[in-house]
């Protein structure tokens, strides 16, 4: 499959009648204005790999925003553009179309982001990270499925290497670093020899990047099907210490990561992998990888509470606690923090606890509510809040179970005051 460089009945094979009917669409509106069309990068490695990827990328040898306007003239998509990078996104109901202008960065220093002109397809193609990812498929009518692979993307996929463009690559960009063992652990792939030297020697220009571009990278891995390769992978090549020097990317977390995939729907997991990646650190140290990376409220959160919780673990560390006391004591917490400690917990009666509030107790809800007891009678007053109280502990004691239940249990109680 890797022998031809028209890939015309590849590419009519690879996508859904929709996007290649807009595919080919988009190159004939592009020949109109004078302009070649080029499908890039990630769409064009998964094609030759055979694996789904609706994610299209499309450059322009010309004015990509003024194509894109011309692509939205139909009324079937919303158009986005952004004038300073040159940049449009087209989007329809079920899928979007990126559209950038073919442009040439340099860098002014390492970690700097590149200063863009307009440029060609060659410039464009050698801005990309990998050889893999540095291939073009021509979308024009005359040239439609032609292949442009100046840096040999083609060979690196049948021997599944991954190949930087040049020597200096990682200094000008060192979230390629990342993104080379993630592709690596994704695909299968392995570091081509000289691209694995230069990785090495430059492991520490990671401190030239921000924290919020290395937190975008580190949340790319995340969202892997086995994030916890690529994270062995990254400490065994020194990465995870130059994020936080006491992460590790070991045997404890893969088997931990493993458990998360096994006990929580794939939408819950992202926090949780963040939650259990920073469950061996101290609360000073995940301060420090917080304040570094960056981290969003809600995340920050889940990760602080993570540590909070695990120092309070021994107030679960009794067989005989009621229900409502185990609620007492996590219902603060928010789901991910309570599930990586269970993870991260041996077979007690912690896990017990941590396990019965998961499943059961943080769903329980109040059987009545203050106006239900004012309509029974009990006047507004400090004493009808304890009695709301009361009848949501007994419910989850599950020494109540119907509002009836609930509506007795609240005349006893408002009796006895």
């Amino acid at each position: 499959m890797y022998k031809t460089t028209n890939l015309s009945s590849q590419i009519e094979q690879y996508l859904p009648q929709q996007l290649l009917d807009l595919v080919k669409y988009a190159g004939s509106k592009a020949a109109v204005l004078g302009q070649e069309l080029y499908l890039v990068g990630g769409v064009v490695r998964d094609l030759f790999l055979d694996r789904p990827n609706l994610d299209l990328d499309l450059v322009a040898e010309g004015d990509a925003i003024e194509l894109a306007r011309q692509l939205a003239s139909s009324g079937q998509a919303k158009l986005i553009t952004h004038p300073r990078f040159g940049t449009a996104k087209l989007c329809y109901d079920h899928f979007s179309l990126d559209l950038v202008t073919a442009r040439c960065e340099t860098y002014a220093k390492p970690g700097a982001l590149p200063t863009i002109k307009t440029g060609t397809i060659s410039d464009d193609l050698f801005r990309r990270d990998f050889s893999i990812n540095a291939m073009a498929l021509c979308l024009t009518p005359q040239r439609f499925g032609q292949l442009t692979d100046p840096y040999r993307g083609e060979k690196d996929l049948i021997y599944h290497l991954i190949r930087v463009l040049h020597p200096e690559s990682f200094i000008d960009d060192a979230t390629r670093i990342l993104r080379a063992i993630r592709y690596e652990q994704r695909l299968g792939f392995k570091l081509e020899p000289k691209t694995a030297r230069l990785l090495r020697r430059d492991v520490a220009m990671i401190d030239t990047i921000s924290g919020d571009r290395l937190r975008h990278e580190l949340e790319l891995i995340m969202k892997e099907d086995y994030p916890e390769q690529v994270l062995s992978r990254a400490d065994d090549l020194a990465i995870t210490g130059k994020l936080h020097p006491s992460l590790k990317g070991d045997n404890w977390l893969a088997e931990k990561f493993e458990l998360a995939r096994r006990s929580s729907k794939k939408t819950s997991r992202y926090s949780l992998y963040f939650c259990l990646l920073i469950y061996n650190l101290t609360e000073e140290e995940n301060e420090q990888f917080l304040s570094r990376l960056n981290f969003p409220k809600k995340l920050t959160q889940a990760m602080r509470q993570t540590l909070s919780l695990k120092t309070h673990l021994r107030n679960l560390d009794r067989p005989c606690l009621k229900p409502s006391d185990i609620n007492q004591h996590l219902h603060t917490y928010t789901p991910p923090a309570i599930q990586a400690n269970l993870l991260a917990s041996e077979p007690s009666a912690v896990s017990r606890q941590l396990q019965l509030y998961l499943s059961r107790l943080r769903h329980v809800r109040p059987p009545l509510t203050g106006r239900d007891l004012i309509s029974l009678g009990i006047p507004p007053g400090p004493e009808l809040g304890r009695i709301l109280e009361e009848i949501y502990e007994a419910k989850l004691n599950e020494e109540i179970n119907t509002r009836e239940e609930a509506q007795t249990l609240a005349r006893r109680l408002s009796h006895n005051l």
